[in-house]
């Protein structure tokens, strides 16, 4: 038994492995690359033969773990694509927008490029089409939390709810060969706790290996009171100076969160009446995705459905849809709060809302989640004062604010405590999924705390399962949710339909 590290290692994004055991080669994640150090990659053929794959199993739908499936399947992949069903879902718009913006870029830099006279530093080609999207999604298969799916003989699946987004899992893998059984499992995403919307994130008992992100390994999240507080705060101290707030999201979870906070501060009357736009027509239809599985959602939103309280809509919400919508937010002679994506700043409606709103010193962005090194949004944290953007400089001006509450992932300390349920020690703990220092840094205090044996495996780098013994999970209870123990294997089947 092998595990390869294709991406997402000591950085964050681009989140792949190949699993190569009983027989089979199995990838888990198939992530595009954000950070522009490591770009090349995305066009780079995958290390691991697609044709030699039997399945692709996906932990959640943000792009850094989905977003290079098209190309997975254009490259010649012919398997299974399995995913929980929101997942499913959700990636049937992100991938038909990724493919978009792709065009849409690719259109934008061979104009810029032509009239430049230059070249850029990668290939000025789309990853994939539109076509390529339809035929993958055509391969996906979808899943239900706390069901064992026969991936291959000798290899089950089982999806774990991770918190992080609707329908994120963690994966409890199973491997049967040469009579012996090995659990590893892959922390995916891990949320934060009491998040609105979503399910508080599993913690497991037992596991031969786990593989665990680690982006927040070396700091905790700076506690500076309610979300609510804060953002009204920012929110009102804008408007008063007559700019925009305009805040960067990801279509999935992020919009949807800010909905939900702003929605309580308009009802309660601690905002403006003022317009608040959704710049994205992604977010739009991830929103009524999630109106599609109301089951999927946490019990206090399930309530506030119940008692016809909206917390995906209220007065003064306008969600655009088409370019000329997008456009005219700009021509608006009123202060407004803007949220269009891509949460990074790397690309889409965002970089034209930054662009006009950035020189500006009575106009604010504010992020509310993690930004990649090399990103746009990392360089405009950092404190940079000049900022390139759609190829022109532009001085920061406007004032940089950030959020930590809303991060969707979890901590240092709620890592640690993510590891703490497991009751014996995992023969080996990876991490990845985090910058190099944060990831380093956690391996260190694991070790201190726990007496794990921790690795930070190197990008391509490989690990063989060559141990002997029994294994260490046991049948029953695997995982515990919510403080509750769980069957972690309900049931068995070989094939799920979406």
């Amino acid at each position: 038994m092998k595990l390869t590290f294709l991406g997402a290692n000591r950085n964050v994004t681009g989140s792949r492995y190949c699993l190569e055991a009983a027989g089979a080669k199995v990838v888990i994640d198939c992530g595009m690359v954000q950070e522009r150090e490591f770009l090349s990659r995305n066009w780079e053929p995958c290390p691991v033969s697609p044709n030699k794959v039997k399945a692709l199993l996906l932990t959640h739908a943000h792009i850094d773990h989905i977003g290079l499936t098209p190309k997975f399947v254009a490259d010649g992949f012919r398997g299974k694509i399995y995913a929980t069903r929101p997942t499913v879902a959700l990636a049937d718009v992100m991938l038909k927008d990724s493919a978009k913006i792709q065009a849409e870029d690719v259109r934008y830099k061979k104009r810029r490029h032509r009239q430049e006279g230059r070249k850029g530093r990668h290939p000025v080609v789309p990853l994939y089409s539109a076509a390529d999207v339809a035929k993958t999604l055509k391969r996906f298969r979808g899943v239900d939390y706390r069901v064992s799916t026969k991936i291959t003989p000798g290899i089950t699946a089982t999806w774990h709810d991770a918190g992080h987004i609707l329908g994120s899992a963690s994966l409890e893998i199973v491997v049967r060969e040469s009579d012996c059984e090995r659990t590893i499992i892959f922390s995916g995403d891990i949320g934060q706790h009491d998040k609105p919307l979503i399910h508080d994130p599993t913690y497991f008992r037992y596991a031969d290996y786990v593989v665990m992100e680690s982006t927040y390994g070396n700091r905790d999240h700076a506690d500076h009171g309610p979300i609510g507080e804060q953002l009204e705060t920012i929110v009102n101290r804008t408007i008063a100076l007559g700019g925009n707030l305009v805040i960067p999201v990801f279509a999935v979870e992020r919009a949807q969160e800010m909905v939900f906070f702003l929605s309580r501060l308009a009802h309660e009357n601690r905002i403006p009446d003022i317009p608040v736009y959704l710049d994205s027509p992604m977010a739009y239809n991830v929103t009524n995705i999630f109106r599609q599985f109301e089951d999927w959602l946490d019990d206090e939103t399930r309530q506030c459905i119940k008692a016809n309280e909206p917390p995906l809509h209220f007065p003064g919400l306008m969600m655009t849809r088409t370019t000329e919508e997008s456009k005219a937010i700009n021509r608006a002679d009123t202060p407004c709060i803007i949220m269009a994506p891509a949460g990074m700043c790397n690309a889409g409606r965002i970089k034209h809302h930054l662009r006009l709103n950035v020189g500006r010193p009575e106009s604010t962005i504010l992020f509310v989640g993690f930004q990649g090194n090399g990103t746009l949004g990392r360089r405009l944290l950092s404190g940079e004062r000049e900022v390139r953007i759609h190829g022109g400089e532009y001085r920061v001006n406007a004032r940089i604010e950030q959020i930590f509450g809303f991060s969707g992932h979890a901590d240092r300390k709620g890592l640690i405590k993510w590891l703490e349920h497991f009751e014996k020690p995992p023969r080996k703990v990876f991490l990845t999924h985090g910058e190099e220092d944060a990831a380093l840094a956690l391996q260190s205090v694991v070790q201190k705390l726990l007496g794990f044996d921790v690795s930070v495996p190197a990008y391509g780098s490989e690990y063989e399962f060559d141990d002997d013994g029994p294994s260490i999970v046991m049948p029953d209870h695997t995982v515990v949710a919510d403080g509750q123990p769980q069957i972690g294997r309900e049931r068995e089947r070989d094939e799920i339909t979406t």
